[in-house]
């Protein structure tokens, strides 16, 4: 059984590590297929948008048995006074009886009212148990017009205080390309699937911009972190010290993930079986998806594409050579101390320091040298308490009693 406390501190000292920035132009494809398909998505199969944005006419029957051909029978009764008109017929809730909802294009007063007497008369049902609503498409373009307006002030916002925080527009471009990749993708599997967007989906979307935000910054914060302490003192690359900060999170990020999914969940399965279609399984549709595209972008997309802008810089340049010589002579003192303790596996340690400082290279060259001995508790080469332990308590040595005069 996996001990995932013991992974999780792996990853974060560095004992275990996944190669997210070396391998991120796989990241960059499968993204950009999934892009490409939600684009194709969007100009092909369009987005289903729900009575509240294109305007119509919507019915409601009550107390319908739906163990028969209930679609049939409320199309039949809609054709029989407007033929030629979509009619979309859904059913609300589960069991039977059940509330049958049928919606139409836009029908006049006394279009409606036939629509209802022919609904009355082929569901064998009472008038009261039939109502006709009609709601207009302006409505659903204030909401529309309103919703852009808040995406492009937040977008703003945002970019002005990455910016501020982390003192790099990189950061802040990083972050809202994969901010724009997770709503894109999210938007996308809607129009690819059919499912409706209403008014709820929309506050859904929104939603999904500040937690996929919020995971990005907590990743950046622990990039910014160990680049700063890299360039200090010249043990690590950019990208090395960039895929340590990832691995670092890892573990958060999932966990946080899990537990923001696992609620959402339970109400789609509540929402699927039970309550049927409305504002509840709307919303909790839209922060399912979105909340998990936004935790892969977090991972798999902003740190590897700030590791890319900065990749050229000189400074970032500079401290790739730096990080390579500090290698080549730790790898160097190593291959020393063991022939000189006369262990028979020198040559074997001298032959793999060697092999790993050419062969395992990042796609940016950025050589992966594994820590030395004197890194062993920590990539980043801060100093570790001589006392201080892998695991378990610490080992203080016990103070030598006074002696009584």
């Amino acid at each position: 059984m996996i001990n995932v406390a013991a992974v999780g501190n792996d990853l974060y000292t560095g004992a275990r590590s996944i190669d997210f920035i070396g391998r991120r132009r796989r990241w960059y494809l499968f993204s950009a297929i999934l892009v490409t398909l939600a684009v194709l998505g969007l100009g092909v199969r369009h987005l289903n948008l729900g009575l509240e944005f294109r305007g119509g006419s919507e019915f409601r029957v009550a107390n319908v048995s739906t163990t028969g051909d209930y679609e049939s029978t409320a199309r039949k009764a809609v054709d029989s006074v407007e033929s030629g008109h979509p009619v979309t017929v859904t059913k609300l809730g589960t069991g039977s009886p059940a509330t049958v909802r049928i919606q139409t294009d836009k029908l006049d007063e006394n279009q409606s009212e036939n629509v209802q007497t022919a609904l009355v008369k082929d569901f064998d049902t009472a008038a009261k148990n039939v109502s006709a609503t009609f709601v207009g498409p302006s409505w659903g373009a204030s909401v529309s017009q309103k919703a852009l307006q808040a995406l492009v002030i937040f977008l703003v916002l945002v970019s002005l205080a990455m910016a501020l925080y982390f003192r790099t527009w990189k950061m802040a471009v990083a972050g809202l390309v994969a901010l724009l990749h997770d709503l894109v993708i999210t938007v996308g599997i809607y129009a690819l699937t059919g499912l409706e967007v209403s008014p709820a989906s929309m506050i859904g979307f929104l939603t999904i911009l500040g937690y996929s935000l919020y995971d990005t910054v907590v990743v950046f914060d622990k990039v910014r972190e160990n680049t700063t302490e890299a360039f200090g003192n010249g043990r690590l690359s950019f990208g090395r010290a960039a895929n340590l900060a990832v691995n670092q999170t890892l573990v958060r990020s999932v966990n946080t993930t899990v537990v923001a999914l696992l609620p959402i969940a339970a109400i789609l399965v509540v929402g699927f079986t039970k309550l049927g279609p409305g504002t509840l399984l709307d919303l909790a549709l839209a922060l399912f998806v979105g909340i998990a595209v936004g935790a892969y972008s977090s991972i798999f997309i902003a740190t590897p594409l700030l590791v890319t802008m900065r990749s050229g810089e000189p400074a970032v340049v500079e401290l790739e050579k730096r990080a390579g010589r500090y290698a080549a002579r730790s790898a160097k003192q190593s291959g020393a101390a063991a022939a000189a303790a006369g262990s028979p596996t020198s040559t074997a340690t001298a032959s793999t320091s060697g092999s790993v400082a050419v062969a395992d290279r990042t796609d940016d060259g950025t050589a992966a040298v594994p820590p030395t001995e004197a890194e062993e508790s920590t990539l980043t080469g801060r100093k570790v308490h001589k006392y201080a332990q892998a695991s378990g308590p610490r080992n203080q040595p016990k103070r030598a009693p006074r002696s009584r005069r």
